[in-house]
């Protein structure tokens, strides 16, 4: 790794070492479910609707046959919900009706699931198969910017392209629960922790934000 990019993992490290998935699960597709649930709302909120889901319906088959309508009251709280609660029924659908309930480690197939992107297949593919992969969110999107990992126009597959070049691909899954929990709980992006960040002199958050004090 570079200069910078070291002493940005080296913080990293010191911060967060054993940074990890938050989302609760025991079976591959409760996992999957979880993550498509998360989009546009938080772990925490993610985990106290799946407690109650995967409860109420315990096995993959169950699901199938729930009512999406009962999905909707149980997921309420979460963004999007009504839409959600079809790609769970669906996804339940089409792994008992292709794969026999299982979760394959197969990008293309997890792809054409519904509700299912390149950003769900990471997350998956690395927590539960361990595959190297750096899933780009909205905190590893946003730190990556601010410490010139990546330009700031730099659409989500142009971080990860730029994520997975400069950081060693052993480090790819470490790497991206590292990015995660620097997002979420340091480098937030409201009122990020800037006064006590080792990183602050190549942070351009910081930069822009001198310039704006100089400026007006």
């Amino acid at each position: 790794m570079s200069g910078n990019v070291k002493m940005i993992f080296d913080y990293l490290d010191e911060l967060f070492p054993n940074a990890y998935c938050e989302l609760e699960y025991s079976k591959d597709y409760e996992l999957l479910i979880a993550i498509v649930l998360s989009a546009q709302t938080t772990d925490k909120k993610v985990n106290k609707v799946t407690r109650v889901l995967f409860k109420k319906y315990p096995t993959i088959y169950e699901l199938v046959n729930a009512d999406v309508r009962d999905i909707e009251d149980i997921i309420r709280e979460i963004g999007t919900y009504k839409k959600k609660s079809v790609f769970v029924k669906e996804i339940a659908t089409r792994l008992v009706k292709d794969c026999d309930g299982v979760v394959p480690n197969d990008v293309n197939y997890l792809l054409s699931l519904p509700g299912v992107g390149r950003k769900t297949v990471n997350v998956f593919l690395a927590e539960f198969y361990k595959v190297p992969a750096i899933a780009v969110d909205t905190h590893v999107n946003r730190v990556s910017k601010r410490l010139k990992l990546a330009g700031v126009n730099d659409d989500v597959v142009d971080v990860e392209r730029k994520l997975m070049k400069k950081i060693p691909k052993d480090r790819w899954i470490k790497a991206h629960h590292q990015l995660i929990f620097f997002g979420r709980y340091f480098c937030k992006a409201q009122n990020p922790n800037c006064g006590e960040c080792k990183l602050i002199n190549i942070c351009i958050y910081n930069k822009s934000k001198e310039t704006s004090r100089v400026c007006s």
